[in-house]
C-alpha cells in the first residue's frame, strides 16, 4: 500500500477494471452520446473495453468530449505562451480558477495540442462524492484534495499532498495543475492564496525555499472566459458575503455548478501560460531570507503574471463602463455586444436589486481594474 493510495489517480494496471465498472452507468452513456452523437453505442463500448491506460482514456475520450463542449458552448479556445515550454519537461501550473472542470481540461487540451506533458490535477473531494464522478476523476488523472478536515488532520493531509505533488513532478515526470486558491474566484479578483504556496513548500524539508520552488518549475497560467457560464450561480454566495452572512451550499450545488460550467455559453476562451519562474525566485531569495516574506513575495509574482496576461473581452469593458457610468472603453466593444450583455444581465439576475446588479457587473469589471493597476505601474 502506498501512502498516497487514498488521494492518487488509478495506476494504469487498474484502468481497465475501473472503466468496466462504470461503462454501463447512465452518466457514462450520456457523456459518450454527447461526445460521439453519430456513433453506435457498441462502437465506443468496444473501444472502452480495449482501454488500459489513463493517457488512452484522456486522449480518445476526454479530449474529444472537451472538443465537443467547445463546439457546443463556445466560440473557440485560443492560447499563447505554450511554445516557450519544453517538451518532455514537467511543470507545476498554478492558475486562476473560474470553472470547476474546464480550467484544467482546457489546459490539458492545449498541452496535448502542443505535444507537452499533460497534467495530474488537484480536485476537491467534495466535488466527487458520487461514486461515478470519483471513478471518472481518477481515470482522468485527478488527485484528491481533502476538504473540511479538523486542523491536525488538515496539516497531515496538506503535507501528504505536497509530497505527492513533488513525487509526480520530480520522480514521475508528470506535470501538475493546481488552482491559486481553494475554490473558484467568485468576484473576478484573482489572487494567489499564500496557504497554497505554504502547502507546496511542505515537501521541501528545510531545503532553501526558493531553490525548492525552482526545482518544481512553477508556471503561472491565466484563463479567461468571455462569458462566465456560472456567473448567476455565484450570486447567492456573493450576496451572503456582502451582508456578512455565513453561506451554506445547497445539497447538489457543486454538481449543478459543474454541469452549468460545462454546458453553459462561454463565447471565447483564452489561456496564457507564463514563463517558468526562475530569476524571479533568485531575486526573492536575494531580497529576503524570511520564509513567510518569501512566500508573500512569490504570491505577488504569480499574481503579477496572471493579472497582467489575463485576456480582457468586450464583456469586461462593457461591465466596467456600466458599473462606473462611463464610456471610457466604448472603443473596445460594439453597440450590439453591449445590448447582448445587458440582455444577459436582465435574464440572469434581479436587476432591481442594486447590490446584486453591482456584484454581477463587478465580477466582469474587476479584471479591467486589475489590469489598469499594472498599466499604471508600468
Amino acid at each position: 500500500m502506498s501512502k498516497f493510495d487514498h488521494i492518487r489517480p488509478f495506476y494504469d494496471t487498474e484502468v481497465n477494471q475501473a472503466i468496466r465498472s462504470i461503462m454501463h452507468h447512465p452518466m457514462m452513456k450520456a457523456l459518450m452520446s454527447f461526445t460521439f452523437p453519430d456513433v453506435d453505442d457498441a462502437v465506443w463500448m468496444a473501444q472502452l473495453e480495449r482501454t488500459h491506460s489513463k493517457r488512452d482514456f484522456q486522449v480518445n475520450f476526454i479530449y474529444k468530449a472537451v472538443q465537443k463542449v467547445l463546439e457546443k458552448s463556445s466560440e473557440g479556445l485560443t492560447s499563447s505562451g505554450f511554445e516557450k515550454l519544453e517538451k518532455h519537461t514537467p511543470y507545476l501550473f498554478i492558475s486562476n480558477h473560474r470553472d470547476i472542470i474546464l480550467d484544467t481540461s482546457l489546459l490539458n487540451v492545449c498541452l496535448y495540442d502542443h505535444g507537452l506533458i499533460m497534467t495530474a490535477s488537484a480536485i476537491g473531494d467534495n466535488l466527487v462524492q458520487k461514486a461515478f464522478l470519483h471513478t471518472l476523476s481518477k481515470l482522468n488523472r485527478n488527485f484528491l484534495v481533502q476538504r473540511g478536515l479538523p486542523p491536525r488532520e488538515l496539516l497531515q493531509s496538506s503535507k501528504l499532498m505536497s509530497e505527492y505533488i513533488y513525487q509526480l513532478l520530480v520522480h514521475e515526470n508528470r506535470s501538475v495543475w493546481i488552482a491559486q486558491r481553494e475554490g473558484r474566484t467568485k468576484d473576478g479578483n484573482d489572487a494567489t492564496h499564500q496557504g497554497v504556496l505554504k502547502m507546496l513548500a511542505m515537501a521541501s524539508d528545510n531545503e532553501n525555499l526558493m531553490d525548492y520552488f525552482k526545482k518544481i518549475r512553477i508556471v503561472p497560467v491565466s484563463i479567461s472566459y468571455e462569458y462566465d457560464p456560472t456567473d448567476a450561480l455565484k450570486m447567492p454566495q456573493l450576496m451572503a458575503e456582502a451582508n456578512q452572512e455565513v453561506y451554506i451550499k445547497e445539497k447538489n450545488e457543486d454538481f449543478m455548478t459543474l454541469l452549468s460550467g460545462i454546458m453553459g455559453q462561454k463565447k471565447r476562451i483564452h489561456i496564457h501560460v507564463g514563463d517558468p519562474l526562475a530569476h524571479e525566485l533568485d531575486e526573492i531569495a536575494s531580497q529576503n531570507d524570511n520564509a513567510n516574506k518569501q512566500i508573500q513575495l512569490l504570491a505577488q509574482v504569480i499574481d503579477d503574471s496572471i493579472l497582467s496576461t489575463y485576456k480582457l473581452w468586450p464583456t469586461n469593458y462593457i461591465a466596467y463602463d456600466i458599473l462606473n457610468a462611463t464610456a471610457q472603453f466604448s472603443s473596445k466593444y460594439t453597440e450590439k455586444e453591449k445590448l447582448l450583455f445587458e440582455r444577459r444581465l436582465e435574464m440572469r439576475i434581479d436587476i432591481d436589486n442594486k447590490m446584486m446588479r453591482e456584484s454581477f457587473l463587478a465580477m466582469y469589471a474587476n479584471p479591467v481594474m486589475n489590469k489598469m493597476k499594472y498599466q499604471d505601474a508600468l
